[in-house]
């Protein structure tokens, strides 16, 4: 089958649209680069479309008509959002699901220590990583920190070109005959993911104070000036350690965007812009962006939660009262673009690929019929009348599309939430955006394929 590159729909001179998504789409990457931060943008964004929160609305004791647009959020970090269309929510809705987490390294509870008079932010690494590539970039620190009173501290440390980075180090080459000679997944080990973050001690009229800790004393007593912090606060806090930095246009004709987090943002962004435009459909329209994926969705955040269920439901009460039977219904009937990103061709890798079933730079948005691993183990299968029905959608609006899988059959592969969504009946088939550097701390994608993903979505949630 002959690919079509979806930059020939966009001649130089009719480019300005593509290239305005990608940017608005690079600030919201560069700036939200935690799952938290996501959900705080993407509310800001939908109240101002005219969104209510589903907690006022119960609240209040309004009712849900048709028109109405409404967001649920989960513990500030997982977000639905529904546009109720024409006909029952007995007869289905179509859902686009993303994940706004990505890999990274995660602060442990007890993080800091010093030694040899350097002080140290101890790590655990989050998702699937070559930890080999985290070691002497720039890092950042952001997250939320709770005091006991219940008072909440944002940390956002080295974005702005004032603020200090942090770094992990790496062997100098003159002394690494022996680290060379490792496999790369035992160069770095977890456990040396450890974060410099200070080397001045704490001065004290005490001799006996200056000697013991007195490097972590000086770092203790800045995040008590400056932030209020004191070390026992790191118990109930949540940080994470991400690449410092914005995305940045990438290559002579500002075609890619390099940066942090396009796994799997760059799905979940044109999902929610897709629900923020969306006119009132025949059916009701879903946006579901989930935490934990990158750890196998557990957990009160990740989609294995009972969170969507359960706000269905209360959405279900308000219209109709709720009945079991109608709720299934209602489930079973949707139709679902599980949204996550497809490993983009590399020709320096050549060899992990079948050229004729995996993603291409250019070629637009990717759908998998399934992913898992070798066998197809722990996959969703699409079924081919699903398939037809958005093939049919793609070719009428003209939106370029490609087909895909992650790898060779016994290479490896990967899951997505897509199984989950599917254990409801509904009819789940995965869909996104190419990558290169696939889960690596700086990525790429292609421009256009974020704008056809995005077209993909707008079709689907009107025509499906």
């Amino acid at each position: 089958m002959e690919r079509k590159n979806a930059w020939k729909k966009y001649p130089e001179g009719k480019r300005a649209e593509v290239f305005a998504f990608a940017e608005d789409y690079r600030k919201f990457i560069s700036n939200c680069k935690t799952e938290r931060e996501c959900v705080t943008e993407f509310i800001h964004q939908a109240k101002v479309a005219g969104f209510e929160d589903l907690k006022e609305i119960l609240a209040s004791g309004k009712t849900i008509k048709v028109g109405d647009k409404i967001y649920a959020e989960n513990m500030g970090k997982m977000l639905a959002l529904f546009v109720i269309g024409k006909k029952p929510l007995e007869q289905g809705m179509n859902i686009l699901g993303a994940h706004i987490d990505s890999p990274r390294l995660d602060l442990k509870q007890i993080p800091l220590y010093e030694d040899t008079e350097l002080a140290m932010l101890d790590t655990h690494y989050y998702g699937g990583v070559k930890k080999y590539q985290w070691v002497t970039l720039p890092l950042a620190l952001h997250g939320v920190i709770v005091k006991k009173d219940g008072t909440r501290i944002l940390v956002n440390v080295g974005e702005k070109e004032e603020d200090p980075v942090f770094g992990i180090s790496d062997l100098l080459i003159h002394l690494a005959s022996e680290q060379m000679d490792k496999k790369a997944s035992k160069v770095i080990e977890g456990e040396n993911l450890d974060l410099l973050v200070g080397s001045i001690p704490f001065e004290s009229e005490e001799e006996e104070k200056k000697a013991k800790e007195a490097v972590k004393k000086n770092v203790l007593n800045i995040l008590k000036e400056q932030y209020n912090i004191e070390e026992e606060d790191f118990l109930s806090a949540e940080i994470e350690v991400v690449p410092a930095g914005k995305a940045r246009d990438y290559g002579f004709d500002r075609s890619m965007i390099m940066g942090y987090g396009h796994d799997d943002r760059v799905c979940a962004y044109p999902s929610f812009q897709a629900i923020l435009e969306a006119d009132v459909c025949d059916r009701t329209s879903a946006c579901l962006l989930v935490d934990k994926e990158e750890i196998g969705s557990v957990g009160a955040t990740g989609m294995q939660s009972k969170f969507f269920e359960y706000t269905v439901a209360e959405i279900l009460n308000v219209m109709v009262g709720y009945n079991q039977i109608v709720f299934h219904r209602a489930m079973s009937a949707s139709k679902v673009l599980s949204s996550d990103v497809s490993a983009a061709f590399d020709p320096l890798f050549a060899s992990v690929m079948e050229k004729n079933n995996c993603a291409y730079f250019g070629n637009g948005v990717v759908f998998n019929k399934y992913t898992g691993s070798r066998g197809k183990g722990g996959s969703n299968d699409a079924n081919p009348e699903y398939i037809a029905e958005l093939r049919k959608i793609m070719e009428d609006n003209n939106i370029y599309f490609q087909t895909s899988e992650l790898g060779k059959v016994d290479q490896g592969g990967g899951g997505t939430i897509a199984y989950i969504l599917a254990n409801y009946n509904m009819s789940v088939i995965d869909s996104g955006v190419a990558v290169l550097n696939m889960h690596a701390p700086w990525e790429i994608i292609s421009k256009v394929d974020l704008y056809e993903a995005k077209l993909a979505y707008t079709a689907f949630l009107k025509e499906a």
